[in-house]
């Protein structure tokens, strides 16, 4: 009997030390294309349990997910400061790498997490019931499985924000989990001046915060794909 669990013991043993080397090996690949853009061959290389989800597809030849990293979809959601008021956000947002030139940069093509598309909201306040409403168009995605960070730039809206910069987050749930979204002007993006005045800092291309608002009817869809390596040598 003794022998016996001995046995058991050691392969249990080396089952967990397979599954740790399998880890480690999965986080340097990972590391790796998150340095150089470029996805090892096989999605399945660096997979250690469970199963890929519909927002990260591979097509299966080079493992790279078929066609341009997106954001789609329309919901409401709950604002915790705002509770009681109705706030919709729509968004069409898609990958264009090195669509946006940057002249006189080290980027002269542009970078890999340029966009296009369009983000809607509408804001409808309860006390009074008026409805605020802004479009902006989207100039920057970056996806990381079930999550995106985008911005865009304000063209019309009824605040006098036009020509700014906005960032959203999305979250994309599964099971028990909810879709959820952030936006910068909710809770975030404040800074100090030299005057120790608090301000509002321009966003960056794809800042945004954490998704903090829970959606409430509607979701979202992302669809993940690894950021696309530089076409000019030296870049």
């Amino acid at each position: 009997m003794f022998r016996i669990r001995t046995r058991i013991r050691t392969s249990n043993r080396a089952a967990v030390r397979t599954a740790r080397t399998a880890r480690a090996t999965a986080a340097a690949g990972l590391a790796l294309a998150a340095l150089t853009g470029v996805v090892p061959a096989s999605a399945d290389a660096l997979s250690v349990g469970g199963s890929g989800s519909d927002s990260s597809a591979s097509d299966g030849r080079d493992g790279r997910a078929a066609g341009p990293a997106s954001v789609s979809g329309k919901a409401r959601v709950w604002y915790a400061f705002s509770p009681d008021d109705e706030i919709w956000f729509t968004v069409d947002a898609r990958a264009k790498p090195y669509s946006r030139p940057l002249p006189g940069t080290k980027a002269p093509d542009g970078l890999p997490t340029d966009a296009v598309g369009t983000v809607r909201y509408s804001h409808r306040v309860a006390a009074t019931g008026v409805v605020y409403n802004a479009v902006a168009e989207v100039d920057c995605l970056s996806t990381g499985g079930p999550v995106a960070t985008l911005t865009a730039v304000v063209t019309t809206s009824d605040i006098g924000n036009a020509n700014e910069r906005i960032g959203l987050s999305v979250y994309r749930g599964g099971g028990r989990d909810g879709d959820r979204l952030g936006f910068s002007w909710g809770v975030a993006n404040l800074d100090m001046g030299p005057d120790q005045q608090p301000y509002q800092p321009v966003v960056g291309t794809c800042m945004a915060p954490a998704p903090f608002a829970p959606v409430v009817r509607g979701g979202f869809s992302v669809h993940h794909v690894e950021l696309e390596a530089p076409k000019t040598p030296g870049q």
